[in-house]
């Protein structure tokens, strides 16, 4: 353990824990709200929606902040 650091404990998160990683809860909001029922012409269509989204996402920072 470092030195002057006795204070932090590890703790392991289940293999699969959705709920506690904050960038899977941006994801289904991105999904839910920009994503869905959408066509996808090819590989850079889907990233420039999903770059899109994430802009759209990260203009309400009272949205971003509680995730």
């Amino acid at each position: 353990m470092a030195q002057g650091v006795h204070n932090i404990s590890i703790i392991k998160l289940p293999p699969y824990s959705p709920e506690l990683n904050p960038i899977e809860q941006v994801w289904s909001w991105l999904s839910q709200h920009y994503l869905t029922n959408q066509d996808f012409d090819d590989y850079r269509d889907i990233v420039a929606k999903v770059y899109t989204a994430y802009n759209r996402f990260l203009e309400n920072a009272d949205r971003v902040i509680p995730i």
